[in-house]
């Protein structure tokens, strides 16, 4: 009965693949064998495949499940010419906000025939939890209380003149996920990822600034690309957010007994056999695998980690309240960034009527804004006072900002300054005044304490992204992009 049921789905496999590569193009058939042969040569060679084990790690977006598409054919390639093939771990970080991110994994993975197959291993990891993956699992209760604590502490550090960025902490979660995953059971031989170059510095940027904010050090200086990621974390050490909690606070990877001491992992990259356009690639994704989203939400350069709605209610927010400006000119100069961005990658058309009509008309700001902030609160768990709190980090440098902060936005408080101080520093103070700094900042006291202790950091050479804004600001010039009825004047 075994043998005839192997044969089944063997004969099942093979039939999944056909109707994968149906959807290949010439040169995506030949980007494949050339993966198929890069996997061989990083094994060792074919007779060493059935030993060794790739990991991947999709986050739910357009161009993960794509690659994920890839790597399966190459293991069911194989299968069907060797002896054996390499084993797949595939681990998702699940975080607030993932959005339709959970059911596009599931739909790839059914359309790919991952479920059951004893060569290909599922996993989710949940609040550190390593879980099996599950899109209808509910999340970990505690896991949003966890990942806002952890985005306001990294906010609030950042330095005086920064622009609040949401994929700082999303990108310290990922590394620390990745580095985590890949000694999970007993470990993997390779991590596989298809970003470009330029993606691959730009975490790496990223992550510097990250563990910088979360006070455990900086990377070396020229840290290059994912080839150097794992001797990177191992040199971070294990819990990237340890420099913001006491030891009786952090919480323990689980179950604490599943990971090897030792990675051996490898990080192989496919960036080049990731070939064709999106035209191209859309009834292999839509079709095939039964992906789901608003295309434009997954052009932006940090597309994986905030709806452009959120980030240009936050720009909306940061003009009103802090820089002197209205609403509206900071909410619709953002969404022409965001246009400039992707006519730079040659974003089809469509894609960018799509955003302006949803983002564009300023008729519907009133609309886009109530939206905004009802979806910040689900997903980030904010009220509209605690993210304005955090645009004035009040609380960093021993309360440096806290005046400037009181007098904007709470003038009626201005009189409490002493007791406020004095409870940042960890002395008594008033329970009224204690429980008005937790409403505004979302944050509890001790927490509050050890970001008075703590010094922002200077943007200068350390950054990347503050001159990345700089230089898009920039690349407006002689680019003439309206949004809803006119144009924002510069």
């Amino acid at each position: 009965m075994s043998t005839i049921h192997d044969q089944a789905m063997n004969y099942v496999y093979q039939q999944v693949l056909q109707r994968l590569l149906s959807f290949f193009s010439r040169a995506e058939r030949t980007a494949l064998q050339l993966l198929i042969q890069r996997l061989v040569v990083a094994a060792g060679g074919m007779e060493r495949m059935g030993d060794y084990k790739v990991m991947v790690t999709p986050s739910g977006t357009r161009d993960s499940c794509y690659t994920l598409a890839l790597l399966r054919a190459a293991q069911l390639s194989i299968a069907g010419r060797a002896p054996a093939t390499f084993q797949l771990r595939v681990a998702m970080l699940r975080r607030s906000g993932s959005g339709a991110a959970p059911g596009n994994m599931h739909r790839s993975f059914a359309a790919l025939f991952l479920y059951d197959d004893p060569r290909v291993e599922l996993l989710m990891v949940d609040h550190r939890h390593v879980l099996p993956f599950n899109h209808l699992t509910p999340p970990d209760k505690d896991s949003t209380q966890a990942n806002r604590t952890n985005l306001l502490m990294m906010g609030h550090r950042r330095g005086a003149d920064e622009k609040i960025e949401l994929w700082g902490e999303a990108c310290l979660a990922r590394a620390e996920f990745c580095g985590q995953i890949a000694r999970w059971g007993k470990g993997v031989d390779a991590w596989v990822a298809s970003e470009s170059l330029r993606r691959q510095k730009q975490f790496i940027d990223n992550l510097d600034r990250a563990v910088q904010k979360a006070g455990i050090g900086a990377l070396p200086p020229n840290a290059g690309t994912f080839d150097e990621l794992f001797a990177l974390l191992d040199g971070l050490g294990g819990d990237l957010y340890r420099g913001f909690y006491a030891e009786a606070e952090r919480l323990s990877w689980r179950p604490e007994d599943g990971f090897e001491s030792c990675r051996r992992t490898t990080f192989v990259d496919i960036h080049d056999m990731v070939v064709g356009n999106l035209e191209e690639r859309w009834p292999l994704l839509s079709e095939f695998l039964g992906f789901q989203a608003e295309e434009w939400l997954f052009h932006q350069d940090e597309g994986e980690y905030a709806d452009p709605l959120i980030e240009a209610h936050l720009r909306g927010l940061e003009a009103e309240f802090v820089d002197g400006r209205s609403y509206e000119a900071g909410f619709s100069q953002h969404v022409q960034h965001m246009l400039v961005s992707m006519q730079q990658q040659r974003v089809p058309e469509p894609v960018c009527e799509q955003m302006i009509a949803r983002l564009g008309p300023q008729s519907a700001l009133d609309e886009l804004r109530e939206a905004a902030a009802n979806c910040i609160q689900a997903t980030y768990g904010l009220n509209e006072t605690q993210w304005i709190c955090l645009l004035f980090s009040p609380f960093i440098n021993r309360g440096a900002g806290l005046e400037r902060f009181l007098r904007s936005c709470h003038p009626g408080m201005l009189v409490a300054m002493p007791d406020l101080h004095r409870a940042m520093q960890g002395l008594h103070g008033p329970e009224q005044v204690l429980q008005w700094m937790m409403d505004v900042s979302g944050l509890p006291v001790r927490l509050i304490s050890r970001l008075y202790a703590m010094e922002s950091l200077p943007v200068c050479g350390a950054a990347p992204h503050a001159s990345g804004a700089a230089q898009q600001t920039a690349d407006l010039d002689g680019i003439d992009i309206s949004v809803g009825d006119r144009a924002v004047e510069r």
